[in-house]
C-alpha cells in the first residue's frame, strides 16, 4: 500500500509569499527563520538570568589583590598587561631618533614631487594654467608685423617654426593706418570657400576643442594631485615638530604639560 501512495504524485505545497501591501517590510519570516530567532532570543534570555542571579549573590565584601593591579580607562573598559617589557628612555629616545629620521626623509620626498607638480602649473593672474611635459614655460606674446594680407597668409601657420613658441597668437599687417584704408576704400569681395575647406574648418575646430578639454582635465587632475601632495607635506611637518617637541622633552630642554594637565617650566640656572 505504501508503495502505491508515493507512486501518485502528490501536490507540491509552497510557501505563500510577501504580499504586495507589505513588500516595503522586506521578506516574510518563514518558521525556520522563526525558530532561529526564538531560540536566539532565549539564549540571550538565559545569559541574562544568570548574570542577574550572579550579582545578587555576589558578596560585597570580598577581596582580590588584582583589584589593585587592575585599570579602567574612561570609557569604563578593564586596562590588562600584555606582558610588554617597559623600555628605558634611552632606547626610547633612540627609536625617536630614528622615527623622526624616516619622516625626515618621507618629507623631502614629498616636498620634491610638490616642486615637481608646481613647474607643471604657472600662475597667471590667478588662473591656473598646466604646461604640457617637456614644453616652453613661457608665457609672452608673439606678436609679428607683415605688410599686406599675401604675407600674412604665409606666416598663418608656421609658429611652430619661431622660437620659444608652439603657435602665432596674434598676426596682424605691419602700420596702424592698414586698418583704416581698407576701411575707407570698398570692401574686399573674396571668394567663397570650399566645401572641403569648410569641412577641413570644422575638423581643425574640433580637433582644438577636443585639445582644449583634455588640457583642462589633465589642469584638474594635475591640481588635485597638488593639494593632496601639500596636505600630506603638512602632515609630514606637523609630526616632525611633534617628535622633535617630544625628544625635547625628554631631555628637558623644553617645559610642557604633564598628563594631570599641569604646566611646568624648564629649570633653569640661578644667575
Amino acid at each position: 500500500m505504501s508503495s502505491m501512495r508515493n507512486a501518485v504524485q502528490r501536490r507540491n505545497h509552497k510557501e505563500r509569499a510577501q504580499p504586495t501591501e507589505r513588500e516595503k517590510w522586506g521578506l516574510l519570516e518563514k518558521r525556520k527563520d522563526y525558530k532561529l530567532r526564538a531560540a536566539d532570543h532565549k539564549q540571550k534570555k538565559q545569559k541574562l538570568k544568570l548574570l542577574s542571579e550572579k550579582a545578587r549573590d555576589r558578596n560585597p565584601d570580598e577581596f582580590s589583590f588584582k583589584m589593585l593591579s587592575s585599570k579602567v580607562d574612561k570609557q569604563g573598559k578593564k586596562v590588562a598587561d600584555r606582558g610588554n617589557a617597559v623600555l628605558s628612555p634611552d632606547v626610547v629616545k633612540l627609536l625617536k631618533t630614528q622615527d623622526a629620521g624616516y619622516i625626515r626623509t618621507m618629507l623631502q620626498v614629498v616636498r620634491k614631487e610638490r616642486e615637481e607638480l608646481e613647474q607643471k602649473l604657472v600662475l597667471e593672474g590667478g588662473e591656473i594654467r598646466a604646461v604640457r611635459d617637456g614644453g616652453n614655460t613661457q608665457q609672452g606674446k608673439h606678436r609679428v608685423f607683415v605688410d599686406d594680407e599675401e604675407e600674412q597668409k604665409n606666416w598663418f601657420g608656421r609658429g611652430g617654426e619661431l622660437p620659444g613658441r608652439n603657435a602665432i597668437e596674434d598676426i596682424q599687417p605691419h602700420g596702424s593706418d592698414y586698418e583704416d584704408d581698407n576701411e575707407n576704400d570698398s570692401p574686399i569681395t573674396r571668394p567663397k570657400a570650399s566645401k572641403k575647406e569648410l569641412e577641413a574648418d570644422k575638423v581643425t575646430k574640433r580637433s582644438r576643442q577636443l585639445l582644449e578639454r583634455s588640457r583642462q582635465q589633465a589642469q584638474g587632475r594635475t591640481a588635485y594631485r597638488l593639494e593632496a601632495v601639500k596636505r600630506r607635506e603638512k602632515e609630514l611637518a606637523t609630526a616632525e615638530d611633534e617628535l622633535d617637541l617630544q625628544r625635547a622633552r625628554m631631555n628637558n630642554t623644553v617645559g610642557g604639560i604633564n598628563k594631570h594637565g599641569v604646566k611646568f617650566k624648564v629649570r633653569e640656572r640661578k644667575r
